[in-house]
């Protein structure tokens, strides 16, 4: 394809709507990083494009086209982040694409729960797409003109998302996992009261494999749903756990089996009957109580202060090959062994993991 008298191989496309004029491929608009195309017989929004060029890198459109598009007016009719209600439930529904989350997508993301938590729904649903969420946008930090500082910013914009999701006491949360999730995307989601995972889906709760120590509060939501001990366990070891085993181990409370459709369908259900039982007051008193008693013990700050100390060596000292293995991810690299510093034990360094006796589970 090309795009602005580019080639371009286009990733990520819907239907758009009718739009005037006669020159096909002609980028007419733009939101939320995708670009609305002209076609011969209406138009396209193309959410991803990568330049035909060597070490190219797939982007969101609009920032892979850069000042190309800079002058294409804002469009509404594509949204990657949508909020509707349903019988005293809140739904916000993201659905980024490979579930990577950049730092505009987190802020983003960010304010929409903001928004869904100050509503005077009782259930908040907390529901992503056909991948749930992989974390950080690895694609978009390689391509930044400073990838360091590009990191850091974007897991300090995911941390704002997990703290919306930890910090909601005016609702009851429930995380609808009808999609795969990784590393950071696996801590957010977490972060609920109720996390509802589908047949088939694949977590991978654990960051060693890209050099990193990871932070979304993962050393507070994990240890509290599955122990201290197996929460290292499963960052150290790095498998990738099934939806039954995640029920079993406690990273999930319930599985539930069919279509994407069908799943997010009984998820609502099942929020919609939460939002009625007759235990919701004494439920959301204990999530208010569970949360005042914690940050007690031990405030969110102090968790983000630690896991962030340990990322900020991993993103600007590079300590555990970060750079390495965000580059040969983002242009598909295979490696040719086990790096050294995935083949033995990671320290926690100055980080520390809840023990369950320090974190009340809710």
């Amino acid at each position: 394809a090309q795009l602005c008298d580019l080639p371009v191989r286009v990733f990520d496309v819907y239907r758009g709507p009718e739009v005037p004029g006669e020159v096909p491929g002609e980028v007419v608009a733009r939101r939320e990083g995708a670009v609305l195309v002209r076609t011969g017989d209406g138009s396209v929004w193309v959410g991803h494009v990568r330049l035909e060029r060597e070490g190219a890198v797939k982007l969101p459109a609009a920032m892979a086209l850069g000042e190309l598009v800079a002058a294409a007016p804002e469009r509404s009719g594509y949204s990657e982040i949508t909020y509707d209600r349903s019988d005293g439930v809140g739904v916000v529904s993201f659905d980024f694409y490979n579930g990577a989350m950049s730092t505009e997508q987190c802020r983003r993301l960010a304010a929409a729960l903001r928004y869904a938590a100050a509503q005077d729904t009782r259930v908040l649903v907390v529901r992503g797409g056909e991948v749930f969420s992989n974390g950080i946008h690895l694609n978009v930090i390689e391509a930044a003109r400073h990838p360091e500082l590009e990191a850091w910013m974007n897991i300090n914009a995911i941390n704002a998302v997990c703290r919306e999701i930890v910090g909601c006491t005016g609702q009851l949360v429930v995380t609808s996992l009808g999609g795969n999730a990784g590393a950071g995307g696996v801590m957010m989601g977490l972060g609920a009261d109720r996390v509802i995972v589908r047949d088939g889906v694949v977590l991978n709760p654990h960051y060693r494999t890209m050099g990193l120590f990871g932070s979304e509060f993962w050393t507070y939501v994990l240890p509290r749903r599955v122990g201290a001990e197996q929460a290292l366990r499963l960052t150290q070891e790095a498998l990738p756990i099934g939806a039954a085993e995640a029920v079993e181990l406690g990273l999930a409370d319930k599985m539930l089996v069919g279509s994407r459709l069908d799943f997010e369908r009984r998820v609502l259900e099942y929020a919609e009957r939460l939002a009625v039982d007759p235990g919701y007051d004494r439920l959301l008193a204990g999530r208010r109580a569970a949360r005042e008693a914690d940050e007690r013990r031990k405030p969110l700050d102090a968790f983000r202060a630690e896991e962030l100390a340990e990322m900020s060596r991993d993103m600007f000292d590079d300590q555990n090959g970060f750079r390495a293995a965000r580059r040969a991810f983002v242009h598909k690299v295979k490696a040719e062994a086990t790096p050294e510093h995935l083949a033995v034990h990671r320290g926690l360094s100055g980080a520390s993991v809840v023990s369950e006796a320090e974190a009340s589970h809710m």
